[in-house]
């Protein structure tokens, strides 16, 4: 495949001009609307036309790479191809023109949909109670923590349970989230075959522990068998069980957090229900708790009583709010009308095929790669290059020129030059196919060949060293 990616010398739009002429708002009214003192001699708007800002926007994403132009296996993002009829559901006026301050009355066709996509989650989780609010995976994740921490405050246990227990295998968010709620974390190791280790786990609960946090499917790919086992144990000591919801796409429809023993579970809308992701948001992170939690829920959530819905704020030892109004109402519908369109059975069977997938690929690349762990894979797949005497980043850099973005590298940190792949249940057997290819392409290349990569980008090779140690957040 000969895969080359546009490259323009493009200026900022900030500093095109197209040389049209327009016309202020407002030009042809005798008598302003805008009070006098807040008028100005003129405004610095920016002269650019229509057709320019089309091209450059276009040109720009001839230069990118996205989920519409194919397979996006980053491990644990769970980057799915975003179906387009939920956009165009998402952009219907009768939607996309509400403000969030209208009455009640006025907005009930609004809170239907919060209130079917509440109900749904809460189905699909097996838990009690859910607020749509959070605006992204990271921050239901650290609303979770508060809820917890709201908890155990009301219930005199705060001053004394201060640590939160985290695997080794945890997604990086986890003693993130842990740490900013003002929390000690514990990380305690994994078992030779990559699930919670008991003996380790059993150690480090005490009268101390808050929360026991864990994905399931863990982060290597591998559904810990031994949950109900750990959730005894968190609970036992009085804990709180918390389920990091990132990796629900490769359960959802045959098991639970709920039914697994969980009290807190977020969801990442994005992931498991396919709304957009990345690009800092529009993001979405409900939480669902059980029936003891309810009362630290965020307000308002969304209730019914008879045919009419409202916001509920009867949470009397709510955290408050957490986001503006209702949350991201946008990813809310997009998710509605993803689990509306696909039904109980169609979730069921994007589960199936995500872990087929993953195990499709596994099967091919486990003559080239090493594979640890438990040979069944769920929702994603945890590779080490080692073996092949390759680095992870310049096999990942190959496939750049492909035309494949790459997998995420050295995550987990607990597997040696590693690579994780999630190709999820959207893409298809030729896709998985010409990516097995040219992975096993890549492991065969010279080593400074491979170095070289990528060739075909109008961004080529990049000093990762350097941009770590001279970061420029902002354009000056």
């Amino acid at each position: 495949m000969s895969y080359h990616q546009a490259e323009y010398d493009e200026p900022l739009i900030k500093d095109m001009k197209s040389g049209t002429t327009y016309r202020t708002p407002g030009d042809d009214l005798e008598d302003s609307p805008v009070p006098e003192s807040l008028l100005r001699e003129s405004l610095d708007l920016p002269d650019v036309a229509e057709f320019d800002v089309v091209r450059h926007y276009t040109r720009l994403s001839q230069m990118n790479y996205g989920v519409d132009i194919g397979m996006y296996p980053l491990g644990s993002c769970t980057m799915k191809y975003n179906p387009k009829f939920a956009d165009q559901i998402s952009a219907m006026g009768e939607f996309s023109e509400l403000h969030p301050f209208q009455e009640e009355g006025d907005i009930q066709g609004a809170l239907m949909v919060m209130f079917e996509l509440q109900h749904a989650l809460i189905k699909i989780s097996d838990m009690d109670a859910i607020t749509l609010q959070p605006l992204a995976g990271a921050q239901g994740e650290y609303t979770g923590i508060l809820i917890a921490k709201k908890y155990l405050e009301a219930t005199g246990q705060l001053d004394k349970r201060r640590e939160i227990i985290v695997p080794d295998s945890a997604h990086g968010t986890n003693p993130a989230s842990a740490s900013m709620a003002g929390f000690d974390v514990v990380e305690i190791p994994s078992n030779g075959d990559g699930t919670v280790n008991l003996e380790a786990l059993d150690a480090a609960l005490s009268g101390n522990t808050a929360v026991f946090m864990i994905t399931n499917p863990n982060t290597l790919g591998i559904f810990e068998g031994h949950i109900e086992k750990v959730a005894k144990l968190v609970h036992d000591a009085g804990a709180v069980l918390y389920y990091d919801g990132a990796n629900l796409n490769a359960i959802m429809g045959k098991t639970s957090p709920g039914l697994m023993g969980f009290d807190i579970v977020h969801f990442n809308l994005h992931k498991t229900f396919a709304t957009p992701h990345g690009g800092g948001g529009p993001g979405s992170g409900p939480v669902a708790v059980k029936g003891f939690l309810r009362d630290y829920l965020p307000v308002p959530i969304i209730g019914k009583e008879g045919d009419r819905y409202f916001l509920d704020y009867s949470m009397p030892h709510s955290i408050g709010k957490v986001a503006p109004y209702f949350g991201s109402f946008a990813m809310h519908l997009r998710a509605w009308a993803y689990i509306t369109y696909h039904g109980a059975d169609g979730l069921t069977r994007n589960t199936e095929r995500a872990v087929l997938n993953t195990n499709y690929l596994a099967s091919k690349l486990k003559d080239t790669f090493s594979i640890p762990f438990s040979p069944l894979k769920k929702h994603e797949l945890v590779l080490s290059t080692e073996n092949t005497g390759k680095r992870a980043l310049e096999i990942a850099k190959y496939l750049l020129d492909d035309g494949i973005h790459p997998p995420t590298v050295y995550f987990p940190l607990i597997v040696h030059e590693d690579m994780m792949i999630e190709p999820t249940e959207s893409v298809s057997k030729r896709d998985l196919d010409f990516y097995a290819e040219a992975m096993k392409r890549a492991a065969k290349v010279d080593e400074d060949e491979l170095k070289k990569h990528p060739l075909n980008l109008p961004v080529k090779r990049i000093d990762e060293v350097r941009a770590a140690r001279q970061l420029v957040l902002k354009w000056s």
